[in-house]
């Protein structure tokens, strides 16, 4: 599968923004007597509004790890959000840069479907995993809404706001009910404009539609109104997240696979296509079989050296003069493909009864596919049909032959440069994920504000941000191979957190004996994923009005947590 590329990274800014972050909130003030120092009792910060006042960190508030900075005001730890989260940024932006280098050099398959989906969702599962790690029990359970608030908010934002912007950056005028590619001059035409993707992009919507399962399983208990079972509903959809995450990695392995057969399948049906309309049109067929006569005159204008047999040169000629400019073909391809179908003596050459039994499987198998609907005059017109109906099922399985795939230089230093960047990338989620839930527990108790809020909407911007700019300028390029590309990654990373994210958070869950009580966080996440993969299931081409309607889901989603929690008091 083809990459975006993305910016090169500078880890300066990384130690650099550490360094301001330890003098920014970690610190005493100078008394006003010249030849005293401040004890760090008598400070001048006794005279700054509280809001503001950045306590010294050993007095007021815990350091993560014994050393990391703290503060107990709600300005200081909106600084310290924003830093620790610019951090984990960069460790999403080096895990993402790395697995895509790492795919350059060993290719699809159990590097795309094992080790990236996982490393994509490595931030996520570390901030989940840390925020029902910390403390005893019921810090646990006060800081576990974290993990929740990030695993509805990425989820959320991706399929609404990201989804949506991809629709209004990537759309292309719509002819047809297809988009075609590079034209865009219709503005923002609710209907006449969009982007298309291929079937391989439905089928990871529906798989994401489908990985929504142990979020039901989990609220049986609740939906039931029954107090016991919960431990064990949460074991059960534990297993069940597990599952699906086994599965949905080996799917993706092979894909590849599945996928190059099946396109393989779909150019061989079109070269069928374009022979029978093209070459035999304007045959005539009686009793559901080609005119003998008109077939041996068709057999000898083809058999140019007048042996009685088509050799490969012969039919290659035949296919070239076809000319299928609707598809990438490879004429010695589609050469074989003919031999293998009509060659029952194995010679390596068709004669004449080989080409004429050939000509009626061919003609046989129009029919079955409900195209050819009858013999005689119209012949050629259902011809036609089958020939398009062909052409847009190669299309809807998405070729991949128009990428340019480029070698790897220098793969020694490729990997080497991979592996420092997905290992930077590892050690800075795994030290900053802790300080960043506290931060923002901290952030909460002194605003008020639910840290549900605090997470859904801001971590993600952390987490996803360098996987949503990627998703935006690629599908920006507005062809359909692109816009596929994108929307089967976001579907993508979805699924990983209704799978590995959602594993770690039951896991923890059952190992400390945590309360689920999350509801209507449960039910935003329902709708959105099956909303968003319904419409990617029944549906290929995506106008510019459904973008509209993914951007509403976000305010929807907040709206409805919001009514559910403190209105009607679900939680």
């Amino acid at each position: 599968m083809a990459r975006q590329s993305k910016p090169k990274q500078k880890p300066l800014y990384t130690l650099f923004f550490f360094m301001i972050l330890c003098g920014f909130t970690y610190g005493r003030f100078i008394t006003d007597s010249p030849d005293l120092v401040s004890d760090g009792v008598h400070t001048r910060a006794s005279s700054l509004p509280s809001f503001i006042r950045l306590y010294a960190a050993e007095e007021t508030c815990e350091q993560t790890y014994g050393f990391m900075p703290c503060t107990s005001t709600a300005l200081g730890n909106l600084f310290l959000i924003i830093v620790y989260g610019y951090l984990m940024f960069q460790a999403a932006t080096y895990l993402s840069t790395g697995s895509e280098l790492l795919l350059e050099i060993l290719g699809p398959g159990i590097v795309g479907g094992l080790f990236l989906p996982i490393l994509g969702a490595l931030p996520d599962a570390m901030l989940i995993l840390v925020s029902g790690l910390s403390g005893n029990a019921e810090t646990a359970q006060s800081q576990v809404s974290v993990g929740m608030g990030l695993l509805a908010g990425s989820t959320v934002m991706l399929l609404t706001l990201i989804w949506g912007t991809c629709i209004v950056v990537g759309k292309c005028d719509i002819q047809n009910s297809v988009a075609i590619d590079s034209q865009d001059t219709r503005g923002f035409s609710l209907t006449g404009s969009g982007v298309c993707t291929d079937i391989w992009t439905s089928y990871a919507g529906i798989i994401m539609a489908i990985s929504v399962l142990p979020f039901i399983v989990v609220q049986l208990p609740q939906i039931l109104h029954s107090n016991s079972g919960r431990h064990l509903a949460v074991l059960i959809a534990l297993i069940i997240s597990f599952s699906f995450l086994i599965s949905y990695c080996l799917y993706q392995v092979f894909q590849p696979w599945v996928q190059r057969r099946r396109l393989a399948y779909a150019k061989h049906k079109h070269v069928i296509s374009g022979i029978l309309k093209h070459a035999l049109g304007r045959l005539s067929i009686e009793d559901g079989k080609p005119n003998e006569e008109v077939l041996t005159r068709l057999f000898k204008a083809i058999d140019e050296n007048g042996d009685g047999y088509l050799s490969r040169t012969e039919l290659r000629a035949l296919i070239v003069g076809i000319q299928f400019n609707e598809i990438n073909l490879d004429e010695s391809e589609a050469v074989e493909k003919v031999i293998k179908d009509f060659d029952k003596s194995l010679d390596s050459q068709v004669d004449f009864n080989e080409f004429m039994t050939g000509i009626e499987r061919w003609l046989g198998e129009a029919r079955s596919a409900k195209v050819l609907k009858h013999d005689g005059p119209d012949t050629i017109k259902y011809l036609d049909n089958f020939h398009e109906q062909t052409k847009r099922e190669h299309d809807l399985l998405g070729d991949q032959s128009d990428e340019i795939v480029e070698g790897v230089e220098n793969p020694r230093s490729t990997s080497i440069k991979a592996a420092l960047l997905l290992l930077l990338g590892t050690i800075i989620a795994a030290a900053f994920a802790d300080p960043l839930v506290d931060a923002v527990d901290n952030f909460s108790s002194a605003t008020s504000i639910p840290t549900f809020f605090i997470s859904f909407i801001v971590l993600p911007l952390a987490t996803n941000s360098s996987e949503a700019v990627s998703a935006i300028i690629f599908a920006s390029r507005k062809k359909s191979r692109s816009a596929s590309l994108t929307f089967s990654e976001l579907y993508g990373a979805v699924t990983m957190n209704n799978t590995l994210c959602l594993s770690v958070f039951l896991a923890l869950v059952y190992v400390r004996g945590l309360v689920w009580d999350f509801s209507s966080e449960v039910l935003v996440i329902l709708i959105v994923c099956i909303v968003m993969g319904v419409f990617a299931s029944i549906r290929t081409t995506f106008p510019l009005w459904t973008s509209f309607l993914a951007f509403l889901l976000y305010p929807f989603s907040l709206a409805l947590v919001y009514v559910l929690d403190y209105v009607f008091g679900w939680s």
